[in-house]
């Protein structure tokens, strides 16, 4: 007698206990993936909680000065008594792009509330990043930081990357990668930082 022979007299006892027990191949898979997705759901909330918070939550966000693309150059500062949105994106960053369409549209939304926002580009070439601006369908400044003074200053780590200033010129929160989760965790801090 062989376990490993499907048709022989032991297999055929372990398939009518199965039966027996209400298993069955697709209940046995059912259970698999199952716990399979419970265990990646865990990991990627282990993922998540084990990232360590974003140090300037809580301080002052450091001020600058830079060029835009197009348009008149940006100093923070002088945005004091708005909610600042500042995005940091690369031209070699798929969903940067995403994620600065889905910007413009909160400022279309928000704007008359004191929300503004700022694109930096982070790109070592100038030219790249006007030409990224250029393509970029977007109703804020794209602003451009080849130096990388700025994304240096808020510890960027990631891209896309945003950061939101309250009104007091205070860093309240980052958001560290884009996907329609983040974009509804971003609204929900937005719309807490316009109502104060």
């Amino acid at each position: 007698m062989s376990w490993q022979q499907p048709n022989g007299p032991a297999w055929r006892d372990v398939a009518r206990r199965r039966v027996a027990l209400g298993w069955s191949a697709g209940a046995c898979t059912g259970v698999t993936v199952r716990l399979c997705t419970l265990a990646l759901t865990l990991a990627a909330a282990s993922g998540l909680a084990a990232e360590p918070p974003y140090a300037l939550l809580g301080e002052a966000a450091p001020d600058f000065a830079l060029h835009a693309a197009a348009g008149d150059n940006v100093r923070l500062s002088e945005h004091r008594g708005e909610v600042v949105v500042l995005s940091f994106w690369s031209s070699h960053c798929g969903s940067c792009r995403t994620q600065l369409t889905a910007l413009s549209r909160s400022l279309a939304t928000y704007r008359s509330a004191g929300l503004s926002i700022y694109g930096v580009g982070v790109d070592d070439d100038p030219v790249q990043s006007r030409d990224f601006a250029r393509s970029a369908r977007v109703d804020f400044a794209l602003l451009l930081d080849p130096a990388k003074s700025v994304s240096r200053s808020y510890q960027v780590d990631n891209l896309p990357m945003t950061v939101l200033i309250d009104r007091n010129g205070t860093v309240r929160y980052a958001l560290r990668d884009y996907s329609a989760a983040s974009t509804t965790l971003y609204l929900q801090e937005l719309r807490t930082l316009l109502n104060e």
